[in-house]
């Protein structure tokens, strides 16, 4: 019998991604974001019978009830959930940051993925057992200049996935990725008109690309990563073996 995941943030980049390569092995996927002509557009990519897209604001509590509620009525499972949300409204130092921006970076980046695993642990994974992948940055890794409210809440989203994997064991796998700098319209402005520039910082000598995060995810749900929990994989094409290096 295929298996269920949702995909937070699934109309593009490394949500759609990571959808596409659960629909590849047979899983069906319920997708959520913000623009409904986007996650239609996604779904018809997917496939009509094995995708379902929910609109909506992931830190709005309504929202995430009525997609689990919705998952449960069009597939009646949950064994998988992705949270790929995330946001950075503003760019600049600590000292200057709105703290109103700051509040909402932590909402959407941390305190909705709370929200997603404990509506997801109490339709179907609490009983059943499943696996969860949220997605974190490398900027959670060392000082991230311009974004480090961003990287702060990542670095916390680390935290809370071993926190949950401890909880949820043995029913529940909790892992995260950690990718560097990926092709996407979220990561644009960190390379757009730069990019020489950029990868040269990568020994792998290119940027991410989203399905090379997008199938690392699916390998986390799958059986083969069965002995893996409380982990966060690093995907930056080699960026931190510079670290710390002039």
């Amino acid at each position: 019998m295929s298996k269920v995941a949702i995909v937070t943030g699934g109309s593009r980049g490394i949500g759609f991604a990571a959808a596409q390569a659960l629909v590849e092995r047979g899983d069906r996927v319920v997708i959520t974001g913000r623009d409904a002509a986007s996650l239609d557009a996604a779904v018809a990519a997917l496939g009509s019978q094995n995708a379902l897209g929910v609109a909506g604001k992931s830190h709005d509590p309504a929202h995430r009830a009525d997609t689990v509620e919705r998952a449960m009525e069009a597939f009646g499972r949950i064994d998988f959930l992705v949270n790929n949300v995330g946001t950075n409204p503003v760019y600049g130092t600590m000292v200057d940051l709105d703290l109103d921006a700051a509040r909402k970076i932590l909402d959407i980046n941390v305190v909705a993925t709370l929200g997603w695993v404990q509506l997801v642990h109490r339709a179907w994974q609490g009983e059943h057992g499943g696996a969860i992948v949220n997605v974190s940055s490398v900027s959670a890794l060392g000082p991230a200049p311009g974004i480090g409210m961003y990287g702060a809440s990542k670095a916390a989203l680390m935290q809370l996935t071993q926190q949950l994997a401890h909880e949820l064991a043995p029913k529940v796998r909790v892992n995260a990725v950690a990718p560097a700098v990926v092709r996407t319209k979220f990561a644009e402005a960190l390379f757009a008109g730069h990019e020489e520039q950029v990868v040269k910082n990568y020994p792998l000598g290119r940027l991410g690309e989203p399905e090379d995060v997008g199938g690392t995810i699916a390998f986390l749900l799958s059986e083969q990563a069965a002995w893996i929990t409380g982990q966060t994989l690093v995907l930056d094409g080699g960026l931190m073996l510079n670290a710390g290096l002039s």
